[in-house]
């Protein structure tokens, strides 16, 4: 296996520019001090935009949301400060924030800054040159599924974070949620999407014991130590809340590309679970079953609903894009993931099989 290198930062993709002297106007104010800072971007995600800003010799991650989103729950960046605030003391993988602003005159968005976790990430690609070997493959995998465990295991009611979601009902406000977003960001007819949200309405289980769930858990959301052997660092709480741990599962083994599955999905996929190596989404929740002590009985619904809800996170996407809300060219093709991924739930739907 070659050397991973650490995550790095690019120049600030056009239209996304911040403004640096009222950020650094701002930081002198919360941080103390006097510094210039400099800004570029991460290159991942596609909602909350993440910046690096080196501040004299220190580094900060600033999170704000997408310019021209048209779902502001979905941005909530007090909201992820706030979570971030209550869980970093408790579950050591969550980056500390160190101070928000809701005043949109200074960066015309509510945004926050937290520490920076300097590690490896593993995104769609490899970089040039670098492999990985089949043993630390399925390492990683262990990890990532007990890092979520790990997560689902925090007291959420002692670390002060008892009142920020309504577990009763959640499996069905979930459904009927994502099923509602869908409608209001359409702009292609695709029936398998339509069709697939009718039978998770119709088969929805019965809500299990709840937990503090990210409900973006994948490695790309994972800061991993240099040598490969920990989570150092879990990111993208946007839409953490307290719902059924297993349809956070549901989500990850949603991105979960196999070698097996079809050519649009090995196109699309979100990592590089499909090396040789890597679990199995059947590993996967079966190694989650384990660790945490929570049965996975109707595992095809929670696999069919997080390929769902991405499937609408990427129509939310492509809506800004065909608005022209936002010029990323990146988002021109995800119209062609909202089928793929619905067509993928449909299958598991008629095979009964991850």
């Amino acid at each position: 296996m070659s050397q991973l290198a650490l995550d790095g930062s690019r120049p600030v993709r056009a239209g996304e520019e911040l403004d640096a002297a009222k950020l650094a106007a701002w930081l002198d104010a919360q941080l103390g001090g006097h510094a210039p800072v400099e800004v570029e971007q991460f290159p991942g995600g596609h909602s909350n935009l993440t910046y690096l800003v080196r501040r004299g010799g220190e580094e900060l991650v600033l999170r704000r949301p997408p310019f021209g989103s048209k779902v502001k729950s979905a941005h909530d960046m007090g909201r992820e400060l706030r979570v971030l605030s209550a869980l970093a003391p408790v579950y050591d993988k969550a980056p500390r924030p160190l101070a928000g602003c809701d005043d949109p005159e200074v960066l015309g968005a509510p945004f926050y800054v937290m520490e920076r976790r300097r590690g490896v990430i593993l995104r769609k690609e490899l970089p040039r040159g670098a492999t990985l070997d089949a043993a630390t493959a399925t390492r990683l995998c262990e990890l990532l599924v007990d890092a979520l465990a790990e997560l689902h295991a925090v007291d959420f009611v002692a670390a002060g974070l008892g009142e920020l979601g309504k577990p009763a009902g959640y499996i069905e406000r979930q459904v009927r949620g994502w099923t509602e977003r869908y409608a209001g960001s359409q702009t292609d007819d695709i029936p398998a999407v339509t069709e697939v949200a009718a039978w998770l309405d119709a088969h929805r289980p019965a809500d299990g014991a709840p937990a503090l769930i990210h409900n973006d858990f994948k490695f790309d959301n994972l800061v991993l130590s240099p040598d490969l052997s920990r989570v150092i660092g879990v990111l993208d709480w946007e839409m953490t809340t307290i719902g059924d741990p297993r349809m956070d599962v549901g989500t990850a083994i949603g991105y979960w590309v196999e070698p097996t599955d079809t050519q649009a999905m090995l196109m699309m996929r979100f990592g590089v679970t499909h090396l040789p190596g890597m679990m199995t989404r059947q590993q996967v929740a079966a190694r989650y079953a384990a660790a945490s002590g929570r049965p996975l009985d109707d595992v095809v619904f929670f696999y069919a609903f997080g390929l769902f809800k991405t499937a609408v996170v990427a129509q939310q996407i492509y809506y800004r894009f065909a608005k022209g809300l936002t010029q990323d060219p990146r988002f021109a093709a995800f119209i062609h993931g909202v089928r793929t991924l619905a067509e993928q739930a449909q299958r598991a739907i008629a095979t009964g099989a991850l």
